[in-house]
């Protein structure tokens, strides 16, 4: 009797295993435009990116961010309120599997992250998360990741936005306020007092 050949199907190869917050900060924490998405590594919105591939800012996002920048931290800092963190700063903002956001700009109060040695990580959420849309952010991601943030316990999230020349402030409450250039951007809840002309994010550079 002669056999009969059986071709097996190939075997898959296993999936790569989820990383902890823990395990991608060891691995991927000294680079910038990667997230960590249900234990998955994101390269700006993309399952996969080589290292030292992700696009650099384009100049208009880089005015706008150090604006927004400089505009909260003179206020924080002129009176004494708390921490201000820039440049894709890691907030875990879920567990099981994790979850880790490289946050443009942020602000913790004192109250909540005492002031002195600064910690590694953040131990606790922000109060503040603000991110400036650059062209390649689809609006789905943005909105995902606001909605991240806030489960997190993020109090407001502000989304700057260059084309649209407005910023979007999202509170935990499903509330959605947008600032155009010709209203006063102000954040009562988080940073009493503070005001500052939408416009001025926006506008041509005087010389």
């Amino acid at each position: 009797m002669s056999s009969i050949a059986i071709e097996l199907a190939p075997v898959p190869p296993p999936a790569n295993p989820l990383l902890t917050a823990a395990e991608f900060l060891e691995r991927f924490g000294h680079l910038s435009g990667v997230e960590l998405v249900r234990g998955r590594v994101v390269w700006e919105n993309r399952p996969t990116r080589p290292a030292g591939e992700q696009p650099m800012p384009r100049f208009r996002h880089g005015v706008v961010s150090y604006r927004a920048v400089r505009a909260i931290a003179d206020f924080v800092e002129a009176n004494r309120l708390g921490w201000i963190a820039i440049n894709d700063t890691f907030v875990r903002t879920d567990t099981d599997p994790d979850t880790v956001r490289g946050a443009d700009v942020l602000f913790v109060r004192f109250s909540r992250l005492p002031a002195g040695d600064t910690p590694d990580d953040l131990p606790v959420p922000p109060d503040l998360v603000l991110e400036v849309r650059s062209p390649t952010d689809r609006w789905n991601a943005v909105f995902i990741k606001v909605g991240e943030y806030l489960r997190a316990g993020v109090a407001v999230v502000l989304v700057v936005d260059p084309d649209s020349r407005t910023v979007s402030a999202y509170r935990d409450d499903g509330g959605q306020q947008t600032f155009r250039e010709a209203d006063t951007l102000t954040v009562p809840d988080v940073l009493p007092g503070f005001a500052v002309p939408v416009a001025t994010l926006f506008s041509p550079a005087v010389g």
